[in-house]
């Protein structure tokens, strides 16, 4: 870029933060106005709830904020790369985007604010973020060729359903063609397509929560029923829940993301995953292949939930627990039972500091965590005032990446 970009560029971040979800709401409407075919690619769910503007407005500033080194934004970026992927974002879809912010800039700002030269300079500036973003999402495309066998989706049929809680049921998915399945890695999600009762189709990521198989896939999803009118239903949790039946085909793209586990080379440093409602999926499969392939390190599971009516996947924790000395697992609810159920329920409450000093006596450990961002947010601060660093935690939680917001 030519040097005076960088200085117009960051001379526009304080009305980029002024302005910046205003931007991002414009923005949207502009691009699905104009160019409706990439409608496919967004959660409307997301839209709804302002996240995904939010999500938008945060990356724009953080980019123009580090215009000068884009690469301190480089760990943020492969969070989106990853759903990039995961959805089929090409090359030929960033001059959609790069039109629509630019004219949703002059839109917004105005000529005073966004002079011929402040758009010629972020054309300058997109043009080479869209680079960085192709070049990326393209390594990944290969990847996912070269060790899973095909990019885009490919049709599998469901083979088995089971219940792992009230508002939680489980598809088991066996490739159509028969072609044993390649080892991803635990953590990571699959995109499913699927086509709706008016006729469009719809993505969705769902964490693959068992280990790795030859033979199966397997998905656990939340029924979203839409509990007020102004949040509708999940569209996609909901035809799953309600129409597919054993038999039936599904679309399915490679398994991808970056939401892995790692098992540190200390085999006496322990690993806790603290898992939020349906957020136990990816931890679940984590907790499946670091048991196995290293069963005397110490594992600790904190599994958070509103009552035992939505607590997944207890049957299946429970052998892990009887099957492993070495596998500490705690159940929190946050509203009160009166413990008069079938499972055996540690504390009720939130997540909080006493119960990690007394779950977890020395904080030196590897941190997973998955769930509600406002549990996440919550975690990480118990963990930074017990001494953790960042770089020892790794946290997940569903829908558009907020990760620039630091």
């Amino acid at each position: 870029m030519k040097p005076e970009t960088f200085d117009i560029i960051r001379q526009t971040v304080p009305l980029l933060e002024q302005h910046g979800e205003q931007l991002a709401d414009c923005f949207y409407k502009n691009m699905f106005r104009n160019n409706p075919e990439v409608n496919v690619f967004f959660n409307p769910a997301h839209q709804q709830s302002g996240a995904q503007q939010h999500a938008l407005a945060t990356t724009i500033c953080a980019y123009a904020r580090h215009i000068d080194n884009p690469s301190e934004l480089r760990q943020a970026f492969e969070v989106i790369f990853h759903k990039h992927v995961s959805l089929g974002i090409k090359p030929e879809h960033y001059p959609i985007v790069g039109n629509n912010l630019l004219l949703t800039l002059r839109e917004v700002l105005g000529e005073a604010a966004a002079p011929a030269k402040v758009i010629e300079s972020w054309t300058e500036a997109y043009g080479v973020l869209a680079g960085i973003f192709i070049d990326r999402e393209d390594d990944l495309y290969q990847q996912q060729q070269s060790k899973h066998g095909w990019n885009g989706f490919k049709a599998f049929t469901l083979i088995r359903r089971h219940s792992e809680s009230s508002n939680i049921t489980s598809f088991y998915l066996r490739p159509t063609d028969n072609k044993p399945l390649k080892a991803y890695l635990p953590g990571q999600y699959i995109t499913l397509k699927v086509q709706l009762a008016d006729g469009s189709q719809a993505m969705r990521n769902y964490s693959l929560s068992s280990a790795p198989r030859e033979d199966y896939f397997r998905i656990s999803v939340k029924k979203h029923a839409g509990e007020l009118p102004d949040h509708p239903g999940g569209v996609v949790s909901n035809r799953l829940h309600d129409n597919v039946q054993v038999g039936e085909q599904l679309l399915l793209a490679p398994p991808i993301g970056n939401f892995i586990l790692r098992l540190p080379e200390a085999v006496n440093r322990p690993l806790v995953f603290i898992a939020g409602g349906v957020g136990i999926t990816p931890l679940l499969a984590m907790l499946h292949s670091g048991l196995a392939h290293e069963p005397e390190r110490s594992f600790t599971l904190i599994q958070l939930a509103r009552n035992n009516n939505v607590l997944p996947f207890y049957e299946e924790l429970s052998v892990l627990a009887h099957t492993y000395p070495n596998f500490q697992w705690h159940i929190r609810l946050s509203q009160s039972t009166g413990f008069q159920s079938q499972y055996l329920i540690d504390s009720e409450g939130y997540i909080d500091k006493a119960l990690l000093e007394r779950l977890v006596p020395e904080p030196e450990a590897n941190y997973y965590l998955c769930g509600p961002a406002a549990m996440i947010q919550t975690t990480m601060t118990i963990l930074k005032e017990r001494g953790v660093d960042s770089s020892s935690i790794a946290a997940e939680f569903f829908g558009p990446s907020q990760s620039l917001t630091d």
